[in-house]
């Protein structure tokens, strides 16, 4: 598969809690030249960032992140300045220890708030693969099918691990079909790209594959 074509699916990530607007303005230049899905920045930076790109490249930012412990309330507040501010796609944290008390229907119901204060944006569903069991796991692709979210997420690459291919064909295998994947946290080369997408992940959130196919141009004199 061409580069470029994986890079379509990307979205270009900053969230450190460093980055600054010259970092920001960087990514979102990067973003634009090589056609990834959205660039994915702090909640701080939407608005400058919307009316930088002048609707050239779909913005993301996240909700609850990254611990996903904020009350449904403040998330659901977030969401609506978020949006106002000129997000077009909403990654959020689940709270995991709603979910590890079995609090099923609470989950589902922060998940339902969040994705109406989105409107005909994009909610993506960050459910930390790395802190659940695989129980869990499926029963996270169960609630996030009964909420309607566009998308189940892996990670959100600030906990003990990121996305894995197990976790990606588990996903799949247990999400509703109108639900998509995606893979985020440690996704390094195209190689590893590639079987994300081969196994079902439908967006990849990372920054390492811009900049390998920025080395890669800059080294060919592009």
């Amino acid at each position: 598969m061409e580069k470029r074509e994986v890079l379509k699916i990307v979205d270009h990530t900053l969230l450190s809690q460093t980055a600054t607007w010259e970092e920001i303005r960087q990514i979102l230049d990067d973003a634009v030249k090589y056609e990834a899905a959205s660039a994915c920045i702090p909640a701080a930076y939407v608005k400058q960032a919307a009316e930088y790109v002048e609707g050239k490249l779909p913005i993301c930012t996240v909700i609850g992140f990254p611990n996903g412990y904020s009350t449904t309330a403040v998330k659901v507040c977030e969401t609506e300045d978020a949006i106002a501010n000129g997000a077009d796609e909403i990654d959020m944290v689940i709270n995991i220890g709603y979910l590890k008390d079995k609090r099923y229907q609470e989950v589902e119901d922060e998940i339902c708030r969040i994705h109406e204060a989105c409107g005909k944006k994009i909610l993506k569903v960050i459910i930390e693969t790395c802190l659940l069991t695989e129980e869990e796991k499926i029963k996270m692709c169960e609630i996030v099918t009964n909420a309607g979210a566009e998308y189940i997420k892996t990670s959100t690459g600030f906990s003990s691990g990121g996305a894995t291919f197990a976790d990606v064909e588990l996903m799949r295998k247990h999400v509703g079909k109108e639900v998509k994947i995606k893979a985020a946290g440690g996704i390094s080369s195209f190689d590893d790209a590639e079987e994300f997408m081969r196994l079902g992940a439908d967006r990849l959130g990372t920054s390492r594959l811009v900049k390998i196919m920025k080395n890669t141009d800059a080294g060919s004199g592009y």
